[in-house]
């Protein structure tokens, strides 16, 4: 658990000389002390956006312990170079809510993450559109929510059920979605909803093996590598930006099952990753793409 003094610096503005020596000047009359410092220049002469990203990591002293003040002392630079920037307070743990159909490896992982400390999260609640991992969740004591969909269900029954998890959302007051394995198409008003604030885990090292059963496709065409893709929600189905991942070899010798349990496994460590990563405010969006101080 951070102190009530630390904070984070996350900004982006178009790349010039001096951004640095601001930042870091502003923050040293300020009194404060700089932990760590990351940053990147998206060269646009190579294609780049020509855009400049920095995350900062300082403790304050206390009469500045509020991300209000320091906002304030923040808005002659912010202006100068045209920022987009935010103070977050590494003090106040970040709230989620999980999603999750029948696949249960990656919210056990999730779970099991933030109980033993490895992720600082408080997780809000489950929701789910099966009964089957309430008892897991009543075992962790995490408010789970059964919001049933037909197979067939129409558009209009989506979208009531969608607003059940706004509510949720707002009421829980969560910061950040993570879709574990939730296997329904989100609508687009719930992606404009969720902008920038949806993780979702694909079960395949994108763009390859799209749709049902990817291990299974991935056996078929007898595959050395596979993976899988932590991204951001967009109503664009599984291309938003991606935050991280991974592949893990095969061969000849591992059936259909053995090399779902191997891509189960890399889905699981991916997606934790990518949540680590967005509530440590790491991850800072570049058009189309993410930048990852990891």
């Amino acid at each position: 658990m951070a102190s009530p003094d630390e904070f984070v610096l996350t900004l982006s503005c178009p790349d010039t000389k001096g951004i640095v020596y601001a930042v870091s000047g502003l923050l040293y009359q300020a009194g404060c002390n700089i932990v760590d410092s990351q940053q990147f220049g998206d060269v646009q002469s190579e294609g780049g956006t020509g855009l400049f990203f920095m995350r900062v990591h300082f403790e304050a002293p206390a009469h500045l312990a509020g991300a209000g003040t320091l906002e304030q002392l923040f808005t002659h630079v912010r202006e100068q170079f045209g920022m987009q920037a935010a103070f977050h307070s590494l003090a106040r743990r970040p709230r989620l809510l999980l999603m999750v159909s029948k696949h249960g490896h990656c919210l056990n992982d999730l779970l099991f993450r933030a109980h033993s400390g490895q992720l600082d999260v408080d997780i809000g609640a489950i929701v789910s559109n099966h009964p089957d991992f309430a008892e897991l969740a009543a075992s962790y004591r995490i408010p789970f929510h059964h919001l049933p969909l037909e197979p067939n269900a129409t558009a209009e029954a989506k979208r009531a059920q969608e607003r059940q998890v706004e509510a949720l959302i707002d009421d829980a007051k969560i910061d950040l979605v993570v879709l574990a394995r939730y296997m329904q198409i989100l609508s687009p008003e719930l992606c404009r909803f969720l902008a920038g604030r949806a993780i979702n885990i694909h079960h395949s090292f994108l763009p390859s093996f799209k749709g049902a059963r990817p291990y299974h496709q991935a056996h078929d065409r007898g595959v050395k590598l596979i993976g899988a893709t932590a991204h951001y929600v967009t109503a664009d189905l599984d291309e938003g930006p991606i935050i991280e991942q991974d592949v893990e070899r095969v061969d000849h010798a591992l059936g259909p099952d053995e090399i779902t349990a191997v891509g189960r496994d890399v889905e699981s460590v991916v997606l934790a990753r990518a949540v680590r990563w967005h509530v440590e405010h790491r991850v800072l969006m570049n058009g189309h793409k993410t930048v990852v101080f990891a």
